[in-house]
Parts: structure tokens; sequence; C-alpha cells
């Protein structure tokens, strides 16, 4: 199995606050994977902090 996290960040924000979004948008979406079967084709986009869709997670079969 291979998890897949594509996620953009706002190039011209600060180092810490890229980081802190970062860190948010893991924490969440990582908490969040418990509702899925994390079987392949599984995904769903993801939002920052200002519910604006940033990216994307997947499961791929390799």
């Amino acid at each position: 199995m291979k998890f897949v996290l594509e996620v953009t960040v706002a190039e011209d924000a600060s180092a810490q606050d890229r980081a802190g979004e970062l860190g948010r948008i893991l924490r969440y979406w990582g908490g969040n994977l418990g509702h899925y079967a994390l079987e392949p084709g599984d995904g769903s986009a993801v939002y920052d902090s200002a519910f604006q869709e940033v990216g994307a997670w997947r499961i791929d079969g390799s």
C-alpha cells in the first residue's frame, strides 16, 4: 500500500505560517483516516484552515 498526500501551500506565507498550516492539515487528516478502509482507490480532497481545497490524499495499490 502506498499513501500519497499532495498539498500546495501559499508561497507568500511565512515559513512559520506554512509549517503551522501543514501541521494542522496532517493532524486533522491523519485523525480522519480511521473513517476510510484504506484500500487502493480511497482518497479525499484536503482543505486548509480557511476551508479552501489545497490538495488531496489517496491510496495507491503499489
